[in-house]
């Protein structure tokens, strides 16, 4: 096992020259998840507590109560992450901010899927939905890393001059 792993990542079987196999050994981009996943985590602990006070303080359906708790954690993860996880790849706040609601409704839509399958289940409701923001997690990095954050591109001005743009957004 651990051969087929070293002769994927070192280019033996063509992934380590791919695009991904490139960005797996850029150091920066395991910082970065790092950083994103110490965002989620504190995104986590805001979406379960808000969740729990939803669910058993003030009675909400527990699906609702996802929706509730998802509004606040991804408040947090968004503002946390456009400071702190992508600082150097910031765009416009609005345009950035839209493109990491669309990923967070993405997140969302399977959070709540596997949510209400792991309840029907039988598994506890607050469990169930730790469990479900955990799996859902990889989609909502890669969702934010190569589209809400993505740098944006630089193109030139117009024909005839040396000087350079940013696109809105990248």
């Amino acid at each position: 096992m651990l051969e087929r792993a070293r002769a994927v990542f070192s280019g033996e079987t063509g992934f380590g020259d791919s695009r991904a196999g490139q960005a797996l050994r850029r150091p920066h981009n395991w910082y970065q998840l790092a950083k994103f996943c110490v965002v989620g985590g504190s995104g986590y602990v805001v979406n379960l507590a808000v969740y729990t006070v939803l669910l058993r303080g003030a009675g909400v359906h527990y699906l609702v109560a996802a929706i509730g708790s998802f509004l606040v954690a991804v408040t947090n993860n968004y503002l946390w992450n456009r400071v702190w996880t992508f600082r150097h790849q910031r765009g416009h706040v609005a345009y950035q901010g839209m493109r990491f609601l669309v990923v967070a409704v993405l997140a969302l839509s399977a959070n709540l899927v596997v949510l209400k399958v792991l309840v029907s289940l039988g598994v506890g409701k607050i469990l169930a939905q730790a469990v479900a923001i955990v799996l859902v997690t990889p989609l909502n990095f890669v969702g934010n890393k190569l589209w809400s954050f993505r740098p944006p591109k630089v193109r030139p001005a117009a024909a005839g001059h040396d000087d350079f743009q940013r696109e809105p957004g990248g």
